[in-house]
């Protein structure tokens, strides 16, 4: 049964109707008594819970409620209704257990899908399902995986990938998070619906709302003709948002409005569209220290995060190396028809004590640079040891400059100079050893008009 609280006879009246023609069975009550009552009784499925259910627009005895609610049900999913001015609030409410909140007014596609899959959830309970049977229940062909702890993060994705839940992917770069996304993608219910993949990252804040959101005809200079932005593009399907860390403030705001209400309004154009979409986010970076720091918005963290998988770096799951590389080389043989190509046992056993910090991107590299080089089709430890690149030792402390002698953008400009000028103007290597991503550095790069050459890396 879904609860619903509200002192709202016309909002209790509307969501009866709503939910009922789903043939969902709904209880709905005007006060936390009644509803605390009916929660005691058991059978309570899912609450709907509107912060403001009496004279008091506060919220604070919404929250009372909530805390209350989950002393009696630690599970029972709550999704709180919320006015814009109350966004704060809700936040409090997600904090303390609520697991959506959703604007008034609220949209009657979105908010099913929420309790469509919020129930779901509930209802499904985690196994420890081994490969064999992971691959008769999904399809994850594409993802190489034997280790425990990634065997059960694929049970997971293959759990929610059937909802319309929110998720967050974290990791490491070169962890394989764009694999899980077009895994999830794959196995819902839209997989033959577009999924559209988009990197934030390499976005600029004057760009953000015309690629997201599309413009017409002359909403800016070069707007010579109308465009399609990516949530349009991927309505009804799956919107992958890859480096999410990376937004600034300014467009966490804009992405915020339409992952909530599912609406946006195309640039240039005062028209309202609304838009269907599944949304799967990814990040290498920390956004709860981000949060607290001030650069990532707590709300837009509480709304893409209602699932959060993290992926393992390579060095934790080296049992995985020998299957990986087994992948790799079968596809090299046909890439590049050399159907002999092996691997050594004694390569094998060296590969799966090295730290790979770039992960199975890094691994990858490193195993098609040295099928490229080698003369023979047996590759041994010798044919990788003789193209690993060593990273440069540092024998003395670097000298900073002296307080005063230059600002910090001056600092700033400087060591992007020596990163490229050391690396060769490779962008990739220059980013690592400035601990920034590609993007981040080619933003910085357009800021400071730092001459570079797009074909070097």
């Amino acid at each position: 049964m879904i609860l619903i609280i509200d002192d709202d006879i016309a909002v209790r009246t509307s969501l009866l109707l709503l939910l009922e023609q789903k043939n969902y069975e709904v209880s709905a009550v005007a006060s936390a008594a009644e509803g605390l009552d009916l929660l005691k009784k058991g059978n309570v499925a899912l609450i709907i819970l509107d912060l403001n259910f009496s004279i008091d627009t506060s919220g604070k005895e919404g929250m009372q409620l909530l805390q209350q609610i989950r002393e009696l049900d630690a599970q029972v999913p709550v999704i709180l209704i919320t006015g814009w001015a109350s966004i704060d609030l809700a936040v409090q409410g997600m904090k303390l257990g609520a697991n959506d909140f959703i604007n008034k007014p609220w949209g009657n596609e979105h908010l099913l899908q929420s309790v469509k899959t919020l129930i779901t959830l509930k209802d499904q309970k985690p196994g420890q399902s081994g490969r064999k049977q992971l691959d008769k229940e999904y399809d994850f062909q594409s993802i190489i995986a034997e280790d425990k702890d990634m065997l059960e993060l694929l049970e997971i994705a293959g759990r929610v990938s059937k909802t319309d839940a929110s998720v967050l992917i974290t990791g490491e770069s070169g962890t394989g998070k764009e694999l899980i996304a077009e895994a999830i993608h794959q196995n819902s219910l839209r997989r033959n619906r577009p999924f559209i993949k988009v990197n934030l990252g390499g976005i600029s804040t004057s760009l953000f709302e015309s690629e997201m959101f599309g413009h017409v005809r002359g909403a800016f200079t070069d707007a010579r003709t109308d465009r399609m932005g990516r949530f349009e593009m991927a309505n009804k399907g799956t919107i992958f948002l890859d480096e999410i860390g990376d937004l600034d403030a300014g467009s966490q705001v804009k992405l915020l409005r339409v992952l909530q209400d599912r609406s946006y309004e195309v640039l240039g154009s005062s028209r309202t569209k609304t838009v269907d979409v599944r949304v799967i986010c990814a990040t290498n970076k920390n956004l709860a220290e981000m949060v607290a720091k001030g650069t990532f918005r707590e709300d837009l963290l509480y709304r893409i995060n209602l699932i959060t998988l993290k992926l393992p770096p390579l060095r934790e799951r080296n049992k995985d190396i020998p299957l990986l590389i087994d992948f790799m080389i079968s596809n090299l043989r046909q890439l590049y028809n050399r159907p002999k190509l092996q691997v050594t046992q004694e390569a094998m056993k060296w590969l799966k004590q090295l730290p790979l910090p770039g992960n199975i991107r890094q691994l990858k590299n490193m195993v098609e640079r040295s099928v490229l080089v080698s003369r023979g089709d047996l590759l041994n430890v010798t044919d990788f040891t003789t193209h690993i690149e060593k990273q440069p030792t540092v024998i003395n402390h670097p000298k900073l400059p002296d307080v005063g002698s230059m600002t910090l953008e001056e600092t700033e400009i400087l060591m992007i100079k020596r990163a490229l000028q050391f690396h060769h103007n490779r962008i990739s290597k220059a980013a690592l050893a400035l601990g920034i991503t590609r993007s981040a550095l080619y933003r910085r790069l357009d800021k400071y008009n730092i001459p570079y050459d797009e074909t070097s890396d």
